[in-house]
């Protein structure tokens, strides 16, 4: 029987090729995703477990795509648009975690998609930076709770990689020379290469606990002051 991953946020960007990529490895892949599933509505994510497990039988795999974010000085951020970003990218992660992982058996595993965010702090992206950093934290505690039933948690830290969140920001003057300044690497990444990490996470069985950072170097300098250049383009 062929092992089942979930690819939640996986209709589009990195979690489609996520999806794919594992498709490809040979795992049957279900993408979970809006509107059937909603990781901030904790009934809606226990729903998703139990039809995976209820239609294939078992569940070995769980990643965790799913996320949003906003720009907007932290003095004029409305609350409901912290908590917006922060219940799907940090609240939404835990609620992924806690019904994964109660259904995982040995051998499982859950990787989650952090950000540079998490560590590089980025003017204009209060919730976001906060809600990843969290995140990051959130994937050591998981680890450390879930290794004695021989479940695995890690995460991944892309960098710039395009993707229908990214690519509006790519639009605005100065923002994307400021990404590749930044990046020893000298360019983007691209989906399929963090799906490859995602493979590789997936089957590292003495790997827990990683935040695995894939961003050309870009941790080795600074982020682009996305606040700046949309101020400077359009007032």
């Amino acid at each position: 029987m062929a092992e089942v991953a979930v690819v939640v946020g996986g209709a589009s960007g990195i979690g489609a090729a996520i999806a794919a990529r594992f498709a490809d490895e040979g795992w049957e892949v279900v993408v979970a995703d809006l509107p059937e599933t909603d990781v901030t509505d904790e009934s809606s994510v226990a729903a998703m477990f139990d039809g995976v497990l209820a239609e294939h039988g078992r569940l070995d795999v769980v990643v965790n795509s799913a996320g949003v974010s906003g720009l907007g000085a932290i003095v004029d951020l409305d609350v409901a648009e912290w908590r917006r970003v922060v219940d799907v990218c940090l609240t939404g992660a835990f609620l992924v975690m806690k019904h994964a992982g109660r259904r995982l058996g040995a051998g499982g595993t859950i990787i989650s998609l952090t950000s540079l965010n998490a560590r590089q702090p980025g003017p204009g992206l209060a919730p976001y930076c906060s809600s990843k950093a969290g995140l990051s934290m959130l994937t050591e505690v998981a680890a450390l709770e879930l290794a004695p039933k021989g479940i695995r948690v890690n995460a991944i830290a892309p960098g710039l990689v395009v993707t229908p969140l990214t690519a509006p920001a790519m639009d605005v003057p100065g923002i994307e020379d400021d990404y590749l300044q930044n990046t020893p690497l000298g360019r983007a990444g691209t989906p399929e290469e963090i799906a490859e990490a995602a493979v590789y996470l997936a089957r590292a069985a003495w790997v827990t606990g990683e935040v695995l950072d894939i961003n050309g170097g870009a941790h080795l300098k600074r982020y682009p002051d996305l606040l700046g250049h949309v101020m400077a383009a359009f007032g």
